[in-house]
């Protein structure tokens, strides 16, 4: 009998579908759904972020925060979104504009001066603040030290062990924007060693590693056969970095199934598990995965279809 074929579920919105039926409100320009979802997400930070991230995505390229904001000028959830959304334009004018080219200083003094504006609409939030350090590195030579200090001290007390608020530091210290590699695993294992049990921020490492992958993978032009990183996945510190946030986040979270917001981190380690030659926790993470995978960072190895089917048959990982 012929073997089932895997087929992956690269839902967008990570198996959140509240999130999902507001995203199909802004496709016709309605913004209630907005409101209402932000609304129950309450000062659930992680959640909130996430879907605000991905909400700012959509929103981008549509006036729906747009007309929301017309409508209740006085919303700091929407005021939130909009620093989200201008932080998204600005990065979609930079992708356009291609790797390297610098964009025009006052599409991103406009996005840093919304994102200051939303931190002072909703004081407890810290995801303006990720908007606020994520679009700092459109600057052609970032920002002050001193500047990103304050603003990541901000963020930080506001929440001090979200993935995605030190993602955005970890991204700004890489040497694809403005620091090194060095600085950048400093900072990833600085975070991890702080990090209480079940804490996913020990996957900041393997963030790293596929930054620095990236880094190699524009040096090649794309090529990745070009890429000259020998045993960049699987030498003995990548190794142990897998094994280590395996044991101080995975073994150690809460029972229960993959929240949506865990989705892309468990991805990051599922993928350096593979690549490392750790078959035991590669097929543990795979099965915990089930359908529900990533797009990235799959595809910056391959194509993320055929490499998940891959490893789910040569480690006997059932559909």
């Amino acid at each position: 009998m012929a073997r089932d074929r895997f087929t992956p579920d690269f839902d967008p919105d990570c198996g959140d579908a509240p999130l999902t039926s507001a995203r199909q409100d802004i496709v016709i320009g309605r913004w209630q759904g907005l409101r209402d979802l932000l609304w129950v997400t309450g000062d659930d930070w992680t959640l909130r972020g996430h879907r605000i991230r991905l909400l700012a995505q959509a929103c981008a390229g549509s006036s729906t925060v747009e007309s929301w904001l017309a409508a209740e000028p006085g919303s700091a959830d929407a005021q939130v979104l909009r620093a989200a959304t201008e932080t998204a334009r600005a990065f979609h004018v930079a992708i356009t504009a291609g790797r390297g080219v610098p964009i025009d200083r006052d599409r991103i003094d406009s996005a840093v001066l919304a994102c200051l504006h939303a931190t002072d609409a909703c004081p407890e939030d810290p995801t303006p603040w990720v908007s606020l350090i994520s679009v700092a590195r459109l600057y052609p030579k970032g920002v002050r030290r001193q500047e990103l200090a304050r603003w990541w001290n901000e963020l930080h007390r506001r929440d001090p062990y979200g993935v995605e608020a030190h993602l955005q530091v970890l991204h700004y210290y890489s040497a694809r924007w403005h620091g090194t590699h060095g600085l950048m695993y400093d900072f990833a294992r600085d975070a991890a060693g702080v990090a209480p049990p079940g804490c996913p921020l020990p996957v900041l490492v393997q963030y790293a590693r596929v930054e620095e992958y990236r880094y190699a993978l524009d040096g090649a032009r794309g090529q990745r056969g070009s890429v000259g990183l020998g045993q960049h996945w699987d030498h003995d510190g990548a190794v142990n970095d897998v094994r280590r946030t395996w044991e101080r986040w995975v073994r150690a979270r809460p029972p229960g199934g993959v929240a949506p917001t865990e989705l892309r981190d468990l991805n990051h380690l599922a993928h350096a598990a593979c690549l490392a030659g750790t078959p035991d926790l590669a097929a543990a993470l795979l099965r915990m995965l089930g359908r529900r995978v990533s797009r990235t960072p799959w595809s910056f190895t391959g194509d993320p279809e055929q490499q998940l089917g891959k490893w789910r048959r040569e480690l006997g990982v059932r559909a």
